[in-house]
């Protein structure tokens, strides 16, 4: 088949097949590109659809943008059940297989070294969402009888909302303190905007961790635990997912087609 090729992650060599059934970006089947030591995942895409001119343009539509999303992280998570991948950002094209194997030599050394240290570990995904009213406290407020009760009434409001953060953020720092301990490795994301993620509350965490896979487990019922301490507080956790946010300088973009 010709076309360009879509680069979906760098591993190291692994036995066990992917699923046969399994279709990557624009729907081929991933296959891997060997080179030293290494292993690219790749697939062809449509140059039609993914020349530097066109993928400019297609990655302004939310629609493509999504299924082509969609469709790279499920090569992403079947490779994670198989094997430690460096997953590489959306839209990693390059113009041929001699393309992708120069890609592969010039950064073998730093690919080699953050394998290294994923090697046998996944990323946990934990956010926290306060809510935006204490429930203890989420009852009619009675009717003003004058205007200095109306102030007092406000007043009231506004130290109740000043303690319910203040307790959330208590809560995400100490939550965070623990989890990190547990983990080998953490990052802290800015809190998500609500108006995108469409979830409740305010996110006052937004975290990742580095987990050892056999010890997933554990984390999880550490996270579980936490659950219901503080009221008001919704935690979610996510995962287990490769380790987009340790792979720092080794998750590159390809080459202009």
């Amino acid at each position: 088949m010709t076309g360009l090729r879509y680069v979906y992650a760098v591993c190291r060599p692994f036995g066990t097949p992917l699923q046969s059934q399994l279709k990557g970006v624009a729907g081929d089947p991933p296959r891997g590109l060997t080179h030293h030591g290494l292993v690219a995942v790749v697939s062809h895409v449509p140059e039609r659809d993914f020349a530097e001119e066109p993928l400019h343009s297609h990655l302004e539509d939310l629609d493509w943008l999504t299924e082509t999303a969609r469709a790279h992280q499920g090569v992403i998570d079947a490779l994670t059940t198989v094997t430690t991948p460096l997953p590489l950002r959306l839209g990693t094209v390059f113009r041929d297989d001699s393309g992708v194997r120069t890609m592969l030599e010039a950064r073998e050394e730093d690919f080699q070294r953050t394998l290294d240290r994923l090697e046998g570990r996944v990323e946990w995904g934990v956010k926290v969402y306060a809510e935006s009213e204490p429930k203890e406290t989420a009852e009619p407020a009675r009717k003003a009888a004058s205007g200095r009760d109306y102030l007092r009434q406000r007043r009231a409001q506004t130290r109740s909302h000043e303690e319910m953060w203040q307790k959330a953020e208590s809560f995400s720092t100490q939550l965070h303190e623990q989890l990190s301990a547990f983990a080998e490795d953490s990052r802290l994301h800015p809190p998500q905007n609500p108006a995108l993620s469409k979830a409740t509350g305010r996110n006052v965490l937004n975290a990742a961790y580095l987990v050892p896979r056999a010890h997933s487990e554990e984390f999880v019922e550490l996270v579980d635990r936490t659950k219901g301490e503080l009221p008001g507080m919704r935690i979610e956790l996510t995962g287990p997912w490769a380790a987009y946010s340790f792979a720092g300088e080794a998750v590159t973009g390809g080459e202009k087609p």
